[in-house]
């Protein structure tokens, strides 16, 4: 029988073949690679030797792969013979250890590259050096983890596992490590596109350059398909933790059940190809000393080198007169160029050398010579001109206009562009909110533990902002934080993964925690971006429209998950992972995007210059206090509130839907509110136009004070209602809030929406005390907790409605229009004409 399985039923010889001819391929690269180190650069770098240790634990997995498919790797458990058992959990287990130092010996070569490629780019480097860590410490700790899979060690190679021993699923750990694996394939490929991008080479030279850094994504593209043959087997495993029909003592290693050697060999066999690309990837830029040695039509840009040696050889003979010609530059790899100065004559290559082709290298040389030349046939007192070489520089970009000076046609691009973003937080928020309550259907998590969920998330928006995203926002500008809390947010989606295998708790709040990191860092910038790009009048309308877009994204997110993501199945989580991979690979293009979009900046002076416009002084004084500090500690301690408040009609929104209501469609109704909330920002943007903000402000506290009062008592659709209208009234008062308080800043700007962004993590604080509220008594009492946060709130927009001076700040004037449109210099002509 095991002979006929293995011809109509087994996956073994497309196993074997695969693994094979991948392994032969890499082997073939390392020894290009190696021929071009020794034989032409004479020299070989730490890069390489972990390159030389990367193939070897490759050929051993392949080798552990190879021979697991001779005795059984492939077939079902049940075709397995008895005697071959023991050999193929064997081979199984040293594939499983040998995995993820083969990926760390590889990614180590890389990155270990990578650092010689710039000793000036302190932020490449640094990120380097922290992936490199990454790399090396989630390594190991998989790679213990997987050593140590069960206790003792050799009841992994026993089938079944004996009722002494206690196992953890090898294939949750597989799964768990995808996130690990992805963010660093992203992080290798990304990380020298900046540079490569930026340097001055012609276009032939640069699209080879990224090319050859850009096979990397072939290693993450793999990673994802080796992944998928592992689904069956995550979906198994959370349909026995519903069941509660996991084996006693934790040994959830049935292979019978699992029937583990059919369905892993495929994610074997895509494991061994997932090494072995990685392994040609890296080899890949080493190779183009052998390329241009060889073949270097290849790589040489005729047109634009026979151009660059005209263009320099022009410059040379006009500062020579009509001396001898330039000196023939050589036309062929094979022929050796004249010898140049080195501290080491051995070193016949340097670093630039593998980016750049043989002509590029050859003209600096030839002007060399001319400038020798030169020297030697002008007068003494002549000064020798050196020409610059100008191929490994980097573009000198002009300065944008800054955003403070922009009109309303100049902002509209880059308020939009920013806008996407608030559409991406707004979808991010909506999803996990839904996300969090089928986790906890899914896991049988307790509501408690869902508010903890929820407060994880804004517990980031209190960290973030106050630590390293300060640190973004004020060394490198607004642009920078869209950056990092895009890729922030990508990875958190990807610990989503771990999260659904294991439905750990602790994962689902790390990943929670993590997103919340790169949603706060994207806000501490774009939020005054939008308020500060373009006339200052119209502040307000612009951040109500774009936290319109983001409420948007909290509408369409929960119908999309409720509708199309999740279904009745048990397995849910798991699907729904694939969406979540799709959105942090989406993000992190974006966030790439982005890094490339021309978007305007502000320093401090020009904040500074901008608050300067304001007619009434930003140094008035109560009290011996500036009116702008009161405002700014009011506006922070007026978001804390707010965030608490909206968050706490958000978490308890089920609860009370389900008291006052019994039977409503609960996914429907909240639309409904998200809807209202939506269309009162709208409807406030309008109302900016005509009436003062601060009215407006006010408005919207009494509005919501008032409905979260009525709210507290009755039953049936008035109460329902009524909810809804509390949606509506929160809807403007956060940018309201934000935009308001920044007037007057100036140079503070930047701190103060980085405090005003922290102040969000109220979130985080009022929900878990309503609900110890609603255990006490019910939902309805603890809308109490939401007037009081309200009522607190409200102190700005009477402090800001109360104070002559702070209506003389705070007010958006049309005067400051003409200013605002101009140029630095007539900025500069009508303050000194004032």
């Amino acid at each position: 029988m095991a002979s006929e399985s293995y011809g109509y039923s087994s996956r073994s010889p497309i196993v074997l073949a695969v693994t094979a001819a991948m392994l032969v391929c890499s082997t073939v690269f390392v020894v290009l690679r190696l021929i071009s180190r020794i034989g032409i650069v004479r020299r070989l770098g730490w890069d390489d030797h972990f390159m030389i240790l990367a193939w070897c634990l490759a050929f051993g997995t392949s080798f552990a792969i190879c021979y697991g498919t001779s005795v059984g790797l492939g077939r079902h458990e049940v075709d397995v013979p008895a005697q071959w058992d023991a050999a193929l959990r064997k081979s199984e287990y040293a594939f499983s250890v040998l995995y993820n130092p083969a990926l760390m010996a590889t990614k180590t070569s890389i990155l270990i590259f990578y650092l010689t490629l710039s000793k000036t780019q302190k932020i490449f480097r640094w990120a380097a050096i922290v992936t490199l860590a990454v790399v090396n410490i989630g390594g190991l700790a998989l790679t213990f983890l997987i050593i140590f899979q069960c206790r003792p060690v050799t009841a992994a190679f026993k089938n079944p596992v004996p009722d002494s021993a206690t196992c953890t699923n090898i294939v949750i750990l597989y799964l768990s490590s995808a996130p690990l694996n992805i963010i660093t394939d992203l992080a290798i490929l990304f990380l020298p596109m900046p540079i490569l991008t930026s340097m001055r080479l012609p276009k032939k030279q640069k699209t080879i350059l990224i090319i050859t850094f850009g096979f990397g994504v072939f290693v993450a593209v793999v990673d994802v398909v080796r992944i998928a043959y592992l689904q069956q087997a995550a979906k198994n495993h959370l349909q026995d933790i519903q069941n509660h029909s996991l084996p006693s003592g934790g040994n959830s290693r049935n292979l019978e059940a699992d029937d583990f050697s059919w369905y892993a060999s495929l994610s074997f066999m895509w494991s061994a190809i997932e090494i072995n690309v990685g392994i040609m990837c890296a080899c890949v830029p080493a190779l183009k000393p052998l390329v241009s040695r060889f073949l270097p039509h290849i790589l040489r840009d005729t047109s634009q080198t026979e151009k660059s040696v005209t263009n320099s050889g022009s410059m040379l003979n006009r500062d020579m007169g009509d001396h001898q010609p330039l000196p023939s530059v050589p036309d062929s790899p094979l022929k050796k160029p004249p010898p140049v100065a080195s501290a080491n004559p051995e070193t016949t290559l340097g670093m630039m050398d593998f980016l750049t082709t043989p002509d590029m290298n050859e003209m600096p040389r030839a002007c060399q010579r001319a400038d020798t030349y030169t020297t030697a046939t002008t007068n003494a007192t002549m000064r020798t001109r050196r020409p610059t070489a100008t191929f490994f520089d980097f573009v000198n970009i002009k300065k944008k206009k800054s955003m403070v000076h922009m009109s309303n046609r100049e902002s509209v691009f880059p308020v939009l562009m920013v806008t996407i973003l608030f559409f991406i937080w707004g979808f991010a928020y909506g999803l996990l909110d839904t996300l969090n309550a089928q986790f906890q259907a899914v896991a049988n998590m307790s509501a408690g533990q869902s508010v903890g969920l929820h407060s994880a998330y804004f517990g980031g928006y209190f960290v973030a902002p106050l630590t390293f995203g300060r640190l973004v926002f004020k060394q490198w500008g607004f642009k920078a934080c869209y950056t990092v809390g895009l890729v922030i947010y990508a990875c958190g989606t990807l610990v989503f993964w771990p999260s659904a295998v294991l439905t750990s708790f602790l994962a689902f709040l790390i990943s929670n925690f993590i997103v919340g990191l790169g949603l706060s860092t994207l806000e501490i910038s774009a939020n005054p971006f939008i308020a500060l790009c373009g006339p200052p009048e119209y502040s307000e309308v612009r951040l109500n429209l774009s936290q319109g877009i983001q409420a948007i994204g909290s509408i369409v997110s929960p119908l999309l998950a409720k509708k199309v993501l999740f279904k009745v199945q048990a397995s849910s989580l798991i699907d729904v992972q694939w969406t979540y991979l799709g959105i942090s690979f989406f993000t992190f293009i974006l966030a790439i995007v982005y890094y490339y979009v021309p978007l305007p900046e502000a320093t401090d002076d020009e904040l500074e210059e901008a608050s300067n416009r304001i007619p009434a002084p930003s140094t008035t004084s109560v009290l011996n206090v500036k009116v702008i500090w009161i405002t700014l500690c009011l506006g922070v301690f007026s978001e804390f509130c707010y965030a608490g408040g909206q968050e706490t009609v958000s978490t308890t929104f089920p609860e009370y839907l389900a008291m006052v209501r019994p039977g409503l469609n609960y996914v429907g109704h909240q639309a409904i509110g998200h809807t209202a909330f939506a269309v009162s920002r709208f409807i406030a943007a309008i109302a900016g136009l005509l009436i003062k903000p601060r009215y407006i402000l006010l408005f919207c506290y009494a509005g919501a004070i008032a409905f979260a009062v009525a709210a507290m008592n009755g039953h049936g659709a008035a109460p329902a209602s009524v909810v809804i209208m509390v949606y509506f009234f929160e809807g403007p008062i956060f940018s309201l809030n934000f935009a308001q308080v920044l007037r007057g800043m100036g140079r503070n700007t930047k701190d103060a929406s980085i405090l005003l962004t922290a102040a969000i993590s109220g979130g985080a604080v009022f929900p878990p005390i309503a609900y110890g509220v609603l255990k006490a008594k019910n939902v309805q009492y603890a809308y109490c907790v939401v007037v009081a946060v309200f009522a607190f709130g409200a102190l700005l927009p009477l402090w800001l409605n109360g104070s002559p001076a702070v209506k003389a700040i705070v007010d958006p004037r049309k005067a400051e229009t003409g200013v605002g449109d101009g140029l630095p210099e007539q900025t500069a002509a009508v303050e000194e004409r004032r």
